[in-house]
């Protein structure tokens, strides 16, 4: 079957096709946000899904590769050998498309400790993780904070993850990580001052920061491990995040 141009029905073939191969994929990024949150469509919100982004949740980069190759996508070959325990790239020229996938995990500016949590979604990472993936960006931008928006504005903080952010998964992986937590925090402030600025109705905007600082106060006050402790007296004297470098379409 030819890759098809509907982004979303591609990342469901792809999908499927790892599953029948013995491989985990799950899709992340605005278009996992988009299939989730319907106000990923309002006109304040509303962006282009131009890439797909993928992790795989085993350390098996030359069966992904195999598999992509077959469905149609052609390899970055020198940033894949590079990068490919942890990162892969490929292009859909037809569709001016590039496809990354995260091997074993997901790490960019920080780590996100989510493999045992892939089986509880079939298409995507839990929502309390797809959410840490756009807060732990330390250049945020736009398009990601709409992207942080929606989610917000579609689903409550709670206890679960059916169509919930799990408040207490999210405060416990910060809870071990100093510089997520410093990140996250950062995030949040910078996206709700992109929020005030977007032409949302005034409930909606209302919903969007107070759920923000409601995750930064669950954040904030959530017992801090030994190693958080440690690395905060060192504070930002010492960087806290990577840049991870900017692959651009071939």
């Amino acid at each position: 079957m030819a890759i098809l141009p509907d982004p979303f029905q591609e990342a469901q073939r792809i999908i499927a096709a790892a599953e029948t191969s013995g491989l985990t994929f799950r899709l992340l990024g605005g278009l996992a946000v988009w299939h989730h949150s319907p106000s990923a469509s309002h006109r304040a919100l509303r962006r282009a899904y131009p890439d797909l982004d993928f992790v795989l949740g085993e350390k098996r980069s030359d069966r992904a590769e195999y598999l992509l190759t077959e469905l149609g996508y052609v390899a970055h070959k020198s940033f894949n050998l590079l990068n490919g325990d942890r990162r892969m790239l490929f292009s859909d020229t037809a569709q001016e498309r590039q496809i990354d996938v995260f091997v074993g995990g997901f790490r960019m500016c920080h780590t996100i400790p989510l493999l045992d949590r892939l089986p509880l979604e079939p298409i995507t990472l839990p929502l309390a993780e797809l959410l840490l993936t756009k807060l732990q960006i330390v250049e945020l931008n736009e398009k990601d904070v709409r992207d942080v928006a929606a989610l917000l504005l579609d689903h409550p903080l709670g206890g679960g993850d059916a169509e919930m952010i799990n408040l207490s998964r999210t405060a416990k992986i910060c809870a071990e990580d100093w510089g997520l937590w410093k990140t996250v925090g950062l995030s949040l402030d910078r996206a709700e001052q992109h929020v005030r600025s977007f032409p949302l109705e005034p409930q909606a905007s209302a919903t969007i920061r107070e759920r923000m600082q409601e995750l930064r106060r669950a954040l904030d006050e959530a017992p801090k491990s030994l190693r958080w402790k440690l690395r905060a007296r060192v504070g930002e004297r010492v960087l806290w995040y990577e840049l991870p470098e900017e692959v651009r379409r071939a």
